[in-house]
């Protein structure tokens, strides 16, 4: 069986509410009965303690005349008062005892007969006969005897002063017991009337209550293989203590999102640092053999044998031995930093030079420029990158595609963003995307060095490239940091 505690407080706050209305209900009708039967208690023995003077004081001159049937006319007259059963307070049987306490009249006559000692019949009048000396004589005392369902009024009858008799009425606590069925009876009624209105709302405000609660840990629980979007969190965001918590773990997601990214970003670029010590210490090595081959090639092709077949055979392996060396070079990516400062008059070039490709692609290219006067970054640099990219964008999107190149300053540096709307680069890609010989195009179609030089002139610049792909937009943005002192 499920602990109580284990359970949702889509069930906790339902079953809570239902608990405490019932218990309210068990207080209220444990507090309301037991007033009931005490107010009806005492109204039922001031009652009958009035009741039962007038009669004493009625039954003084027939005792003292040893009147037995006026007497018993007498006590009779309140079972005759039509008005004494509306009241639900008739007496069940009344008694007059003497002096030596045996009875001297009764309103049941067969049951209580003249002169019997009332304890030999009913038993309760044992109990009641010892209580006698203890009340006053001019008092009433009302006694409840252990284990009887009535109560009884002792009342004395005085003649100047002295007790000639005692008044014995008896009331059933049937009444009370009645009044107090019907009020558990009208407090259960009200409960279920309670109850059929805030269990709804019980269970509305359990859901509305654990709803953002169970995003929150739905949410937490997915953390473990990858980290939830933040767009698509559900979590409650309002003032109150779950808003708040909703809050702080929106506030430690992106927190963690942003050291994951920086993460990322520091092992990619441990990694191409790694790669780029381990293809310039590669290209160093075949730099060296490499030029002694092609010195050999070109001294043999002035000294050596002039015949067709060797001179066509020298020729192919200078071209092949010039391709090694060119994509050796590609590898020794080197940014010299002293350069013209960059300007619109590049830009213009830059578009120029491409044109021809646009044309070609049938892509409709568009250019945004926001810099005014010469920028202090490498213009040879910067228009090798631009250029780069732009011709990945070309290559990557179809004939009448968007080609977009935006250039601006922010935050003291050269923004430069390339989007089209071609190919989707696919996340898997992304991580190895600026790795040498890691290409998009077609197999055979390029060297796959394009982006790897973008990338080791913008980190030699000091600057930062990011690559943001969906379905609809492919965008390179490169941030490069503007210097100061940068001359021809």
């Amino acid at each position: 069986m499920m602990h109580f505690k284990n359970l949702s407080l889509r069930y906790k706050i339902p079953l809570r509410v239902a608990v405490l209305a019932i218990g309210t209900a068990v207080v209220l009708t444990s507090t309301l009965v037991y007033r009931g039967i005490e107010d009806l208690r005492a109204n039922l023995i001031d009652n009958a303690d009035r009741m039962g003077r007038v009669i004493a004081n009625t039954l003084t001159e027939p005792m003292l005349h040893d009147d037995v049937w006026r007497s018993f006319e007498i006590i009779n007259t309140p079972f005759r008062s039509p008005e004494t059963g509306k009241t639900g307070q008739e007496a069940g049987h009344i008694l007059i005892l003497n002096v030596s306490n045996t009875i001297y009249a009764s309103t049941q006559p067969e049951r209580f007969p003249i002169l019997k000692d009332p304890a030999s019949i009913d038993p309760r009048y044992d109990e009641l006969l010892k209580a006698l000396p203890d009340f006053q004589s001019s008092g009433t005392a009302v006694v409840e005897p252990r284990k009887s369902d009535d109560l009884f009024l002792l009342i004395p009858i005085q003649s100047d002063g002295l007790r000639i008799g005692t008044l014995v009425m008896s009331y059933p606590k049937s009444p009370f017991i009645e009044r107090s069925y019907g009020l558990i009876r009208d407090a259960a009624l009200i409960t279920l009337l309670v109850l059929a209105v805030l269990l709804p709302l019980g269970v509305y405000w359990g859901h509305r209550m654990a709803e953002p609660l169970l995003h929150l840990s739905g949410a937490m629980r997915n953390m473990a293989p990858q980290l939830p979007d933040l767009d698509n969190l559900r979590i409650e965001e309002s003032s109150d203590e779950i808003g708040q918590l909703g809050k702080a773990f929106k506030r430690m997601l992106a927190e963690l999102r942003e050291k994951e990214q920086l993460q990322q970003q520091v092992i990619a670029s441990d990694r191409l640092a790694a790669i780029g010590r381990l293809a310039a210490g590669i290209a160093h090595e075949i730099n060296n053999p490499l030029g002694g081959m092609l010195n050999a090639i070109s001294t043999f092709k002035r000294h050596g044998a002039q015949d067709a077949f060797t001179l066509k055979t020298m020729s192919i392996l200078e071209r092949g031995l010039i391709q090694i060396k060119e994509t050796v070079a590609a590898l020794l990516v080197e940014a010299k930093a002293r350069s013209r400062p960059f300007d619109r008059d590049d830009i213009e070039d830059i578009r120029t030079l491409i044109q021809a490709d646009v044309q070609s692609k049938r892509v409709n290219f568009s250019c945004e420029c926001d810099i005014g006067d010469a920028q202090p970054v490498p213009s040879t640099l910067a228009r090798q990158v631009i250029i780069n990219l732009l011709l990945n964008a070309l290559h990557a999107t179809q004939p009448h595609g968007h080609v977009h190149l935006r250039i601006h300053r922010e935050d003291g540096n050269l923004v430069i963003e390339v989007s089209n709307d071609g190919s989707y680069i696919p996340p898997e890609k992304v991580a190895f995307l600026f790795e040498p010989f890691t290409s998009l195009k077609e197999t055979g179609s390029g060297t796959g060095l394009g982006l790897w030089v973008i990338y080791q002139i913008v980190q030699q610049l000091g600057g930062l490239i990011a690559v943001q792909s969906d379905e609809h937009e492919t965008r390179f943005t490169v941030q490069l940091p503007l210097q100061e002192n940068t001359g021809a």
